[in-house]
């Protein structure tokens, strides 16, 4: 009788099922970011002691010192042990002071760009998951803004993953009409960047979110297209880089984490972008995922040119990524990148540990992760690593500047 009674019983839809799983899972994300961030439910960034300041400005750990003794720009907090702590406002406030105090060094203290240079539009890009292609992102962004450059961070991916490591969860923070979509639909909703550009916790870096919604521009651009919209700056391509003209002033770097697919929004985020970074993890599979990836954009650029599009980059660099050097078949697809797109290809790689691992298990950057999360060692190994590829980026930028 029970086994008749179980057979009688409706099947859930699989839609119904997966909703309802979804719904599950958001709840749960939900209360474990309520507890990782309590009371507030908002990231905040660490603190910088007197040593690391020092190190990040290039001066004297006495000189900070004086500084702080004197009255000079930012007046640290002092922790109960005395030692002297910094927000990155604060170090961001001592880089402007000692910029107008020793002007033959201020590019130096306060890398900002110049009347006459031209805004970094970097876009980062792989359709192979697993690439590392938002973590890279991310730590770019934060070295950038630690640096002292204003950032703008555009999530792009309907999956929000960069959102996500910014502290939004997307279906909970990020509302309808609030994301890049907004700035670029074509009907009468659409609106100015500028109100969906977010301040976050990280001082120097703005974030435009992602959620679900950026798939309607995937399934509106043919109609538009139908209808009209393929002139000047209302065509696809060009309308993110119409969007982030409205802000240019405000930012140093606009960094875009593209989708992992070569849909409308890559083709935007491709044509909008006066750099490239594309990610590879030096596995034979992904190798041969990215070969695909490249020849794909490569017959999609050329479309765009013969509808008017320019898509000239400043430069166009490879970053190994999730790279372990004591791998021998990684080793081996490393060499053939190098010795098939020079100088191309990166010279320094991000190496696979588990502090950057660790780090995302908090939705954090290497550059977050508070002293004591990870071993002293293989946190040191694994900042020396991104540090070099983000130091080398940041080398390219500042030679499209002119310095």
């Amino acid at each position: 009788m029970r086994a008749n009674q179980k057979q009688t019983e409706p099947l859930e839809s699989s839609a119904s099922k997966i909703s309802r799983q979804s719904q599950m899972l958001s709840a749960q994300l939900q209360s474990i970011r309520e507890r990782l961030y309590e009371p507030a439910t908002a990231k905040t960034l660490k603190t910088f002691t007197s040593r690391e300041v020092a190190t990040l400005l290039g001066i004297a750990e006495s000189t900070l010192r004086q500084m702080s003794l004197d009255g000079e720009s930012a007046i640290p907090d002092r922790q109960d042990n005395g030692r002297r702590i910094y927000t990155l406002a604060q170090v961001n406030q001592i880089r402007e002071h000692l910029a107008q105090k020793r002007p033959a060094e201020a590019l130096e203290f306060f890398p900002r760009r110049r009347e006459g240079e031209k805004l970094q539009v970097i876009a980062v890009a792989n359709f192979k998951g697993g690439s590392a292609k938002t973590t890279t992102t991310l730590h770019l962004a934060h070295y950038l803004a630690i640096q002292g450059l204003r950032v703008l961070a555009i999530d792009l991916d309907p999956q929000a993953s960069l959102s996500a490591m910014f502290g939004y969860q997307p279906e909970f923070d990020v509302d309808e009409n609030e994301t890049v979509y907004a700035a670029i639909r074509y009907d009468e909703n659409r609106r100015p960047i500028r109100e969906v550009i977010r301040k976050t916790y990280f001082d120097g870096i703005d974030l435009i979110p992602a959620n679900l919604e950026l798939m309607e521009y995937e399934h509106e651009t043919p109609q538009a297209i139908a209808e009209g919209y393929g002139r000047g700056d209302a065509i696809f391509f060009r309308r993110l880089s119409s969007v982030i003209s409205e802000v240019e002033a405000d930012y140093d770097v606009v960094l875009i984490d593209a989708p992992p697919q070569l849909g409308y929004l890559t083709l935007g985020a491709l044509c909008a972008a006066t750099g490239l970074i594309i990610t590879i993890h030096p596995a034979m599979i992904d190798v041969a995922s990215m070969n695909q990836f490249l020849a794909m954009m490569s017959d999609l650029m050329q479309v765009i040119e013969e509808r008017g599009g320019e898509l000239t980059h400043d430069f166009i660099r490879y970053v190994i990524t999730r790279h372990n050097p004591n791998d021998g078949p990684q080793v081996n697809v490393v060499t053939l990148l190098r010795s098939l797109f020079k100088d191309d290809v990166l010279a320094p790689s991000v190496v696979e540990t588990t502090a950057i691992a660790s780090a995302g298990l908090e939705k954090k950057s290497l550059y977050e992760l508070s002293r004591g999360s990870v071993g002293r060692d293989t946190l040191a190994r694994a900042l020396e690593s991104v540090d070099s590829v983000n130091r080398e980026i940041f080398l390219h930028i500042k030679d499209v500047w002119g310095r």
